[in-house]
């Protein structure tokens, strides 16, 4: 059974018919939840205490203990900024109606706002975000991170650990991840700067744009796809777009595939990558469709195809290209 605490500070009047504003302290516990209505600031605080500085309207704070879990619930509150020692292990906040914002935390977090932004700073550990409808920021996560929002931008400069990021409709961008990046996005462009491990991208009406990183996954409904300095296997579709392709020196991970329904396609293969090439490109009105710097590669029409096919510094994995009302230049990187 709930043990339910009253300041009793609060507990003279049920309402205030303005607002009231007051700072207390709760003995602290190994996980934290705190529940509002307005915006809300997680930030560091203390060794043995949660402090929490609250501006009310309308309605008393309510503390509760069960377990390892100390939970502070404000209904009614327009703002408010709870101090998490470094000793929590978690924290879980939600808020119905404001932004939320968290930084210096030492711990695993779990943030979800109804109708806010979410903005985080340093957070040590692993997130899982959540945003209704406004845009995810973030600066630092040396976990892992799940980032959502219905309607926003997602933006991060470096998660230390892997990357699930999905929006319905804005764009995504993540600056440097530590591990495996998988994103989507329902209405905006996706950007991954560098990734530590695999690279998986879908984005229904935008361009994806990949750097540094090892085997990508990627397709788009309408979008171009610029690929820079992927170390293994490669596959990019996009229905309405052009690819651009650069892949990194040593060995291929694995057979790789570029395709277009509609734009040009330009891979850059090293000298040191060893690669098998078979392009073939829809729109034959021209041997000029398929060009080949490298002389194993030669160039034919073949029915009402124009094609390439042949080994690359002495061949190795299979590198498919099929294209469509563009034209395929397979180039040398210098």
């Amino acid at each position: 059974m709930h043990r339910w605490v009253l300041f009793s500070a609060l507990a003279v009047a049920p309402a205030w018919a303005g607002q009231t504003e007051f700072t207390r302290e709760v003995t602290a516990a190994p996980r934290v939840r705190v529940t509002t209505s307005g915006a809300l600031e997680l930030a560091p605080g203390a060794a043995r205490q949660v402090r929490y500085s609250v501006k009310l309207a309308g309605a008393a704070v309510r503390v509760v203990r069960q377990g390892e879990w100390v939970t502070i619930a404000a209904p009614r509150a327009v703002w408010m900024r709870v101090e998490i020692p470094a000793q929590a292990r978690a924290v879980a906040a939600w808020s119905s109606g404001g932004s939320i914002k968290a930084g210096g935390l030492h711990c695993a977090a779990e943030l979800t706002t109804g109708a806010g932004d979410i903005e985080i700073g340093t957070i040590e550990g692993a997130v899982r975000a959540a945003a209704a409808v406004g845009r995810i920021r973030v600066e630092l996560i040396r976990g892992d991170a799940t980032l959502q929002t219905g309607g926003g931008d997602i933006t991060a400069r470096e998660i230390g650990g892997t990357v699930d990021a999905t929006t319905a409709g804005g764009a995504v961008r993540i600056v440097r991840a530590g591990g495996i990046v998988l994103a989507r996005s329902g209405g905006g462009p996706v950007e991954v700067g560098q990734a530590g491990g695999a690279v998986t991208v879908r984005s229904l009406a935008g361009a994806i744009d990949v750097g540094p990183s090892e085997t990508v996954q990627c397709e788009s409904a309408a979008g171009a796809i610029r690929l820079a300095g992927v170390r293994g296997s490669v596959r990019a579709s996009t229905a309405v777009g052009s690819i651009v392709a650069n892949l990194l020196a040593g060995k291929a991970a694995g057979e790789s595939f570029l395709t277009t329904g509609n734009g040009d396609i330009i891979v850059y293969i090293p000298s040191n990558l060893g690669v098998n090439v078979l392009a073939a490109n829809a729109l034959a009105d021209s041997v000029r469709r398929i060009v080949s710097e490298f002389p194993g590669v030669p160039v034919r029409v073949q029915g009402t195809q124009v094609v390439a096919e042949g080994a690359i510094n002495g061949g190795g994995p299979l590198l498919r290209i099929n294209g469509a009302n563009g034209t395929i230049y397979i180039r040398q990187q210098h």
